[in-house]
């Protein structure tokens, strides 16, 4: 995980953030422990009432279990269950905007895939 905190967010919500990108990314898959709150707390110098508060929003969110003296752990189905929430997100918030630059622009579906080849070279 980054180091760097943006001050635009709470540190506790940017640590949620980088669970959910970890799960996402096939980093930390379903069943996997999450790292323990001590050593989150040490590694990146916060309070571990904010690391606990974090992985305590993946518990509302169900993405992720206590499992009493083991630790917290990724649940089955928590990757599709952000799968779907990031689709939907993107669909509603970010594909309208995308597409209207597209239309603004006039670019062509040609045009988009030479320029999907050209950064894949």
């Amino acid at each position: 995980m980054d180091h760097e905190w943006n001050d635009n967010q709470p540190i506790y919500r940017q640590l949620r953030d980088r669970v959910i990108a970890m799960i996402l990314d096939g980093v930390l898959n379903e069943g996997d422990p999450l790292p323990s709150v001590r050593n989150v707390a040490a590694e990146y110098r916060v309070n571990p009432l904010t690391v606990l508060k974090a992985y305590q929003q993946l518990v509302d969110e169900q993405l992720v279990e206590k499992r009493r003296g083991l630790g917290m752990f990724i649940n089955t189905g928590a990757r599709k269950l952000l799968l779907d929430a990031e689709r939907q997100r993107f669909i509603t918030e970010q594909w309208p905007v995308i597409y209207a630059t597209i239309q603004r622009l006039g670019l062509t579906a040609q045009d988009l895939a030479l320029a999907r080849t050209a950064k894949e070279r």
